[in-house]
């Protein structure tokens, strides 16, 4: 490729409205252009990029004896009702109907799919396991598309679907899939991203985990110990207190509060401690405006995304109404007289003496007692596990919250799409049975941008040379001489005759503006052909990230050029664990 075709601008200025490096440098660098919000087109160079991707994940899921197969972006919405998620899920799947009237789906995910493809070829237990995948567009209408790539509505997936007979079975094939899923991430060059214990979602499913790449740009948090290696995403962490220090019980009494309505006014007021103060968060349910009172510990957060797992219910936060008979700013437990559910988090357990809304204007409770004021109660996890707090694994005051980027998830299903959709087999006995799932999910342009957001400098991205637009990028630093364009003509020609992928600025342009679109481009090798270099029978040989900078012979420029590409996959390959 010469640079003086490709299609696309490159410029110095950064957008306004770019928040994370990867979204800056894409448009800066000519890899995407907006279409509309969280839908982009792809120029050359990123179309490179995923290209290389998608290569890496075909040969892992070929190592995983996973087949590739195509399925329909649209789909009928019968397919989807078959599974129940035609009206399970939320806006974010785009209904239409077609020109018969027929309710259909731009697919955002497909497992329906999957079991359509495979419930025939599925029925005899002598066909199991096996695993199909596809890379595939699919269609997310996101509600708030960001950060470039990162967060989009139209994305290229690879999306992997395995069935088997056993619960053992899939657990095994699991295994092998995040052994795949740790080699891709490695080969793509980004050895960094971690596994973590997550939240099933929509997907639904028993175990998930995400691979998340952490950054300081994430919109995940990720929960860590670095004591014993537990790992999760906040909304799938267990969050455990320890309340053995809080004060002896007390007797029970109501206190005139003016104005508190905050936990912090009340404590503030009563000169009590934050961690013996009982809060009130209030939610409605979606379908039916149900009020759910959440009472926790008044220096904890409630995770809704446990609260909503827990209810089997999506929730909003409550709109308080008069008629309602809770008492904005003063809702507590005792004496609650409103018609409403009430949930206590774990949070709450083993406090004898706490401070609590009265559910009247102005006034709280100090000394209640659970147990003693209110009796037995069940007490559920529904909070966010906190910086600092206790490790549900280890049980030490470890934990360590950090943002990051999912740049992949797997799912271990059940029989959560089988069953609903009819999928049967006959086992060895004659006998009819339903078979196993799991999933397996990496967005293409999402990596891509995962990987530029961590491999950069001030200057744009640093491509791994496993998935970088090009392998090499030769610079000749004077068109107008004949000698400079002459060897960098000659370079251009035998590295192409070696299998490399080459771009060539053969441009007439000032060096600043040639050696700033090379950083922006990022390929790993650089050869600078200039004359007063070659004057004196030299060419420059580089690496984009400055970790190698010499001056090389001409004769020997292709021959050292070669093997530095080779060092560089050999730095990568080297980080790749075998293949289980």
């Amino acid at each position: 490729m010469k640079l003086s075709k490709l299609v696309g601008v490159r410029f110095k200025e950064k957008p306004a409205d770019c928040v994370i490096d990867s979204h800056t440098f894409s448009l800066r660098g000519g890899y995407v252009k907006r279409v509309s919000n969280g839908i982009f087109s792809l120029y050359n160079p990123m179309k490179r990029v995923t290209q290389n991707i998608e290569k890496i994940l075909r040969e892992e899921m070929d190592g995983v004896d996973c087949q590739e197969v195509m399925f329909p972006v649209v789909l009928p919405g019968s397919l989807w009702e078959e599974s129940g998620r035609y009206q399970s899920v939320g806006e974010e799947l785009l209904r239409f109907k077609d020109r018969n009237d027929t309710p259909m789906v731009l697919g955002m995910t497909h497992e329906e799919a999957a079991v359509h493809l495979a419930r025939d070829y599925g029925k005899t237990y002598a066909n199991y396991p096996f695993s199909i995948f596809q890379i595939q567009t699919k269609y997310r209408d996101e509600a708030r598309p960001r950060a470039g790539l990162i967060r989009v509505r139209e994305f290229t997936m690879k999306d992997a679907y395995s069935f088997h007979t056993s619960q053992e079975d899939l657990e095994q094939y699991y295994d092998r899939m995040a052994n795949a899923y740790d080699r891709i991430f490695e080969r793509a060059g980004l050895p960094d991203v971690i596994s973590v214990k997550s939240d099933s979602g929509m997907i639904g499913g028993s175990v998930s985990h995400e691979y998340m790449l952490l950054a300081d740009a994430g919109e995940d948090s990720i929960v860590l110990c670095d004591e014993c290696g537990y790992s999760a995403n906040m909304e799938a962490a267990d969050t455990t207190v320890d309340n053995s220090g809080c004060s002896a019980a007390a007797e029970l009494q109501k206190v005139h509060t003016p104005g508190c309505k905050t936990i912090e006014d009340v404590c503030k007021f009563l000169k009590s401690r934050v961690e013996e103060s009982c809060k009130a968060v209030i939610y409605q349910v979606n379908a039916t405006d149900e009020y759910i009172v959440v009472f926790l510990r008044g220096d904890y957060e409630v995770n809704e995304t446990k609260l909503t797992n827990y209810l089997h219910e999506a929730v909003h936060p409550g709109e308080v109404t008069q008629d309602s008979g809770l008492v904005a700013g003063f809702c507590g437990p005792y004496d609650q007289k409103a018609k409403c559910r009430i949930i206590y988090d774990k949070s709450l357990e083993g406090i004898e003496n706490l401070c609590c809304g009265a559910n009247e204007v102005d006034y709280h409770y100090t000394g209640l007692n659970i147990k003693r004021d209110i009796g037995d109660v069940e007490y559920v996890d529904v909070s966010k596990i906190q910086d600092g707090g206790i490790c549900p694994c280890c049980g030490k005051k470890t934990i360590r919250i950090s943002r990051g980027i999912e740049a992949g998830n797997i799912f271990q299903l059940g029989t959560k799409y089988t069953e609903s959709m009819g999928m049967t087999y006959i086992d060895e006995e004659g006998n009819t049975k339903t078979p196993i799932m799991g999933c397996y999910g990496i967005g293409v342009g999402r990596l891509a941008a995962c990987i530029m957001e961590a491999c950069h400098d001030e200057k744009g991205p640093i491509w791994p040379i496993t998935v970088a637009p090009w392998q090499v990028h030769v610079c000749c630093m004077r068109q107008d001489n004949a000698e400079c364009k002459a060897a960098a003509d000659e370079i251009y020609a035998e590295l192409q005759k070696l299998g490399i992928d080459v771009i060539y600025d053969d441009r007439d342009v000032r060096a600043g503006v040639m050696f700033a679109d090379a950083d922006l481009l990022g390929v790993p090798v650089r050869v600078t052909v200039g004359p007063k270099a070659l004057a004196e029978g030299q060419i420059e040989l580089s690496t984009r990230d400055k970790s190698v900078q010499l001056k090389v012979n001409k004769e020997d420029i292709i021959t050292e050029t070669k093997k530095l590409v080779d060092d560089l996959y050999a730095q990568i390959n080297s980080k790749v664990k075998d293949r289980i």
